[in-house]
């Protein structure tokens, strides 16, 4: 994608029916989360979901934006992690720094070692700029190169943002169904059959416009592949709102309350460069049996670091993260 910077950005309609396309295909119970290139990519898909990928996810990473597939629940748990609670109180009561847009700078190190970085800024008006660099950070922001606005940003965003407000329990069902609800979050047990009929469905003529093999439908999903799935979508569409938008307080205390909520999560102190930190881990049984651990500062919530390992490969990555309040005019004059 980084030799197609020229190429003008896909309609927001192809946009949305790739998306929904590859995310009813991951809705499979077997399926992992994919995350945009920005940050980590799970290697393990689901053999279902290949055949829309090879379709959608050019338009995915091509847009650096990303979500999974939703999971239905409309019961959330209590928030049983008093560490994150207490924290993301405290997020809140310090406020958001002056400025009009959150940075992020992630500096990514896959299996050879080598830092890839990466650079995010995301507007107060919903607005994403991208650069692999400094320099093509500040040349798409002072060309005005904002790649289109996309429903699930708004989602996950307004979502937190409803966390941090203190109606946990609707944010919560919110964030899970940031990307559609295939699973038929609150809907009579008729309803929610159709609705991942109707969703399968459509993943099976995206297949068949390109020529690949239609997979049997497959039933919903249902007691334990239910609750991890929607665990495993409330964690990463989380996480990615926290990852474009860290630097904005509400955003952030609004993940955090959300992240309260998961069962089983793991919440530790550790020190990263110096930084007190908390660890957040992410029950296994989420993750398709990989294991993602995320640091952030222990007094302001920033995520610090995050460090993955695939459950096929034993693979290890590492994700450092920096984020910054800033001005939309200093990043276009070059002040970053």
């Amino acid at each position: 994608m980084k030799n197609l910077r020229d190429v003008p950005s896909p309609s927001p309609e192809a946009y949305d029916r790739a998306r929904t396309a590859l995310q009813t295909a991951m809705g499979e119970p077997d399926a992992t989360v994919v995350r945009p290139k920005r940050w980590f990519s799970w290697p393990k898909v689901g053999v279902a979901a290949v055949g829309a990928a090879a379709v959608a996810a050019a338009v995915v990473l091509g847009t650096s934006s990303g979500s999974v597939p939703a999971g239905p629940s409309d019961a959330a748990p209590q928030a049983v992690e008093a560490p994150l609670v207490k924290l993301a109180s405290a997020v809140q009561a310090a406020g958001t720094q002056p400025g009009d847009a959150s940075l992020i700078i992630n500096t990514k190190f896959g299996l050879d070692d080598k830092p890839d970085l990466n650079y995010t800024l995301y507007t107060d008006k919903g607005r994403q700029f991208t650069g692999d660099s400094a320099k093509t950070l500040v040349d798409a922001v002072a060309k005005g190169h904002a790649e289109p606005a996309t429903p699930y940003d708004g989602k996950v965003m307004a979502a937190a943002r409803l966390a941090a407000k203190g109606d946990v329990d609707k944010a919560r069902i919110a964030m899970i169904t940031a990307s559609n609800n295939a699973l038929g979050v609150g809907l009579s047990p008729a309803e929610a059959d159709k609705a991942w009929a109707a969703a399968q469905a459509e993943t099976a003529e995206m297949l068949r416009k390109i020529g690949k093999p239609v997979p049997a439908p497959k039933p919903r999903p249902t007691g334990k592949d239910l609750e991890n799935l929607i665990n495993n979508h409330l964690w990463s569409n989380a996480e990615h709102a926290l990852f474009a938008n860290a630097a904005d307080a509400e955003v952030r205390a609004g993940v955090l309350k959300l992240y309260a909520t998961i069962p089983d999560m793991i919440v530790g102190k550790t020190d990263v460069d110096g930084q007190a930190a908390l660890t957040l881990t992410a029950p296994p049984a989420i993750l398709g049996g990989s294991t993602d651990v995320l640091a952030i500062n222990a007094g302001n919530g920033l995520p610090i670091r995050e460090e993955i390992t695939s459950a096929e490969t034993s693979k290890r990555y590492v994700v450092n993260y920096k984020a910054f309040r800033v001005t939309i005019a200093d990043v276009a004059a070059g002040k970053i």
